[in-house]
Parts: structure tokens; C-alpha cells; sequence
């Protein structure tokens, strides 16, 4: 395992280079990847001053608390596994706050379909039915997941396909939202209750980007844990 990750100068502290490796290696929420490294580097420097106070020089110290701790490169996959779990739950809970837009979405749509224009309403009835199916399916799969990475992970162990399924989904979501924005920036100026319509797809465009956001972030994990 390379003390610093390439192109990185190494410092003087191998308990700093040791820590900055193994984030370099990882992949998953900011806050909770900054605390878990910020906990390895607490504990390493705490084993490092305990044998200094023995009289053992610092940097002997140091290269046997990063051996006895391990090498980054085994301890990865299971702080991966951790970050990975962590962004999960995350972009579960965005799906949490987007699914009722799409909802909101789908019920508009379906609304505006009639009167829309020659020919469209197949098309906007299509979108409707997809985004109620995708909402539905978002819906289901956050009460599960959020589930499954609470309190649960106590008693039983987190369905090893539970991360991807959940990006995918939100991928799913993301989608749906961007065509609901595209659909109603459309009917909007077609509708008698346009400025409604005009929010809706506001919304579907914000939610859209928090949920290309999570999801995006999410598949990263999924993929970094199955290395």
C-alpha cells in the first residue's frame, strides 16, 4: 500500500498520509466519510502518543500503530461497505421527499392530458402511467430501505443488492421528473390552471436534480463496494 495516493506529496506524518490514502480510496457521503477518517486518524495518533510516552521514537511508534491497525488497502471494503450503507439511506430518504412531487406530477398530467392538443393525449396519458408506476415503486423501495439500514442492521444483515436497487430507482425517479418538467413546461401554456402547473414543473426540475444527484452518488458506492 503506497503511503499517499499518486501525484500526492507525502507529508511528514505517516499517520496523515495513511489516512489521506485510505480516503482517497473510498467513496460515499462527505460528512460521514470526514468523520470516519477523522475517527482513524483520532484513534492512530492516540496509539502513536501512548508508546512516545513510553520512550519509543515517534516514528517507530507510528509504523507500528499503522501495522497493528492494518494495511488501507485490506481495511477499505469494510469502511466502503459502511459509506456505502450511509449513502443508501441518503438517497433513500431524497426519494422520501421527491415521491410525493412525482405524485403530484402524475396527477397533472393525467389532468392536463385532456385538451392538450391533437394526437398528444396518448403520449401525456403514457407519462402519466409511467410516472405513477415509478412513484409507486420509489415509495415501496424507501420504506424498505430506509428500514433495512436502521435499526434492523442490529438483527439481520443489508441485502447485499439493496444499494443498486435503490440508485437505480432513484435513477428511475429522476428520469420521470425531468420528462413530468419537460411535459408540463409544455401543457402549461395550454392550461386553464397554468401558474399550478408552472410550479409543478419547477418542482419536478429541482427534485430531478437532487435525485440525479443521490442516485448518481449512490451507483459510485454500489459499484466501489463490489471491487
Amino acid at each position: 500500500m503506497k503511503a499517499t495516493a499518486p501525484g500526492r506529496p507525502a507529508s511528514a506524518d505517516p499517520v496523515t498520509d495513511y489516512v489521506t490514502a485510505l480516503a482517497d480510496a473510498l467513496r460515499g457521503p462527505a460528512r460521514v466519510k470526514s468523520a470516519l477518517m477523522r475517527e482513524v486518524h483520532d484513534g492512530l495518533t492516540d496509539a502513536v502518543e501512548a508508546q512516545t510516552r513510553r520512550g519509543v521514537p515517534r516514528t517507530r511508534a507510528a509504523r507500528h500503530a499503522l501495522r497493528e491497525f492494518g494495511a488501507a488497502d485490506e481495511l477499505a471494503p469494510s469502511f466502503q461497505r459502511e459509506l456505502t450503507l450511509a449513502q443508501t439511506r441518503r438517497t433513500a430518504r431524497v426519494l422520501g421527499v421527491t415521491v410525493p412531487v412525482l405524485v403530484v406530477c402524475h396527477l397533472l398530467v393525467h389532468t392536463a392530458a385532456p385538451g392538450a392538443g391533437p394526437g398528444s393525449d396518448w403520449r401525456l396519458g403514457a407519462l402519466a402511467a409511467h410516472l405513477g408506476a415509478v412513484a409507486t415503486t420509489a415509495g415501496l423501495l424507501t420504506v424498505t430501505a430506509l428500514a433495512a439500514t436502521g435499526p434492523l442492521t442490529r438483527l439481520l444483515p443489508t441485502p447485499h443488492r439493496l444499494p443498486p436497487a435503490v440508485a437505480w430507482t432513484a435513477t428511475a425517479a429522476s428520469v420521470g421528473m425531468a420528462l413530468a418538467a419537460v411535459a408540463l413546461a409544455v401543457v402549461s401554456a395550454l392550461s386553464a390552471n397554468w401558474p399550478v402547473t408552472s410550479l409543478a414543473c419547477v418542482l419536478a426540475a429541482v427534485s430531478h436534480a437532487a435525485a440525479a444527484t443521490s442516485a448518481r452518488a449512490c451507483r459510485e458506492c454500489a459499484r466501489a463496494v463490489n471491487r
